[in-house]
């Protein structure tokens, strides 16, 4: 499948692939058609992380680094680390970082870190720790970072071509793209139409890394926080028989976990998503999805199974294909029902 190798103008207009899971049916629409393709007392369920300018290019020791981060806690920042390079190259094709061990020092201009551990064998992933009070941290990092971009790409981004219209918290270290489409005039039309749209925060993390070990264990822990006005506006829509409709997989490993590990019950609060979902997992809380398109060697396709069944989905994949849909964050989309 071709990639979309730029943002759109108007993402609205971006294709849509409606998948009815009863029937099998497939059609091809247009992402602005969104308000008229789900019903009055249907619920979207968003992910508002804004995408933090997570990469930082440096040095370790005095060797070129980039140093993409995933999410902190406690001042500590989980990162994956890269060689020499930038993000023309494909990540598979990257070089290495340098072998790094406790203590070891990077610098990227304005700020400096110390590596507080190595996670994996590679020296890939990281946990470090800035040198930087947070307000001297946060502001040199909106100077000097860069959005997370990949090669198939045409141009450098910049930090508003990966936000949603309704992004919040800088959390993610990736966009939660599937909400591209979610343009205000979208999400006005919904609500003309009865269709209501609340939000939860999800750190949304790297999509790859370079090292094979490390992306067959993708997605990692990712922490999220849940409301109690999406709770109940979630309560809301089961008691007037809306469906949930999450706009992302990662609206849904955050919605899912979450009822998982309350008995089934759905609670305001905050946690950590180590949850893969799958073919035969009993969602909870989801009743539909929309999400981008994904290859089918990709993480998200798996959960995607647990909607539809992997015919259905090649079915799907394949119609894509000759409709000449475009994949990864802002290509087309499908919708789930």
């Amino acid at each position: 499948m071709i990639a979309a190798t730029w943002p759109r103008d108007d993402r609205a207009r971006a294709r849509l692939l409606l998948m009815d899971r009863r029937s099998g049916a497939l059609e091809d629409r247009v992402a602005s058609e969104l308000p008229r393709l789900v019903e009055s007392g249907d619920l979207l369920v968003v992910n508002d992380a804004a995408t933090l300018p997570a990469s930082l290019m440096g040095t370790a020791n005095g060797t070129p680094i980039e140093l993409r981060l995933l999410d902190a806690s406690d001042g500590l920042w989980r990162a994956v680390a890269f060689g020499a390079g930038s993000w023309r190259t494909p990540t598979e094709r990257r070089p290495s970082p340098p072998q790094l061990a406790r203590g070891a020092q990077l610098s990227f201009g304005g700020l400096c870190a110390t590596v507080e551990a190595v996670l994996s064998t590679s020296s890939r992933l990281l946990s470090v720790r800035f040198a930087q009070t947070a307000e001297v941290f946060w502001s040199e990092l909106y100077r000097i970072g860069k959005p997370v971009q990949y090669s198939y790409l045409s141009g450098e981004l910049r930090l508003w071509h990966v936000q949603n219209s309704y992004a919040a918290r800088p959390w993610a270290a990736e966009a939660p793209s599937a909400g591209f489409v979610l343009s205000a005039r979208v999400l006005a039309e919904l609500r003309q139409h009865g269709v209501r749209v609340a939000a939860l925060t999800h750190a949304a993390g790297l999509s790859s890394s370079g090292d094979e070990a490390l992306d067959a264990a993708l997605p990692l822990a990712e922490r999220y926080e849940i409301p109690a006005s999406t709770v109940a506006a979630i309560a809301a829509a089961r008691a007037n028989g809306g469906r949930i409709i999450a706009v992302g997989t990662s609206v849904v490993r955050a919605l899912e976990t979450h009822a998982l590990e309350r008995g089934g019950e759905l609670r305001a609060g905050a946690g950590q998503s180590e949850l893969r979902i799958g073919p035969g997992f009993a969602l909870r809380v989801v009743d539909g999805l929309l999400s981008g398109i994904h290859d089918p060697a990709a993480s998200h396709y798996a959960l995607l199974q647990a909607f539809a069944s992997r015919e259905h989905l090649d079915a799907a994949h394949a119609a894509a294909e000759r409709w000449g849909y475009l994949e990864h964050e802002f290509g087309d989309v499908c919708l789930l029902l």
